[in-house]
């Protein structure tokens, strides 16, 4: 979903380093040589960069509001009137 702050096992700050490593990649740049130039070194640190799978987008285009909006207008537009 959202990146993680900190790395789960040793706790060092990885949150800020996301989007770096996300431009680094768009160059062309190797997964491996990207962890390496943004100084992730502990394979704990990497494989929380690596395995993250950015679902934020996503999920910001499903409003449960307005699925709620929607049934309730259809339920008031199918009631019978007495």
């Amino acid at each position: 979903m959202i990146i993680p702050v900190r790395c789960f096992s040793c706790g060092k700050v990885i949150g800020d380093k996301w989007n770096t490593y996300l431009e680094l990649l768009s160059k062309d740049m190797s997964e491996g040589d990207a962890l390496d130039e943004l100084q992730l070194k502990r394979y704990c640190c990497r494989r929380m960069v690596l395995t993250h799978v950015d679902l934020i987008e996503k999920l910001l285009h499903y409003n449960p509001m307005e699925r709620t909006k929607d049934k309730a207008a259809a339920a008031a537009a199918s009631a019978p009137n007495y």
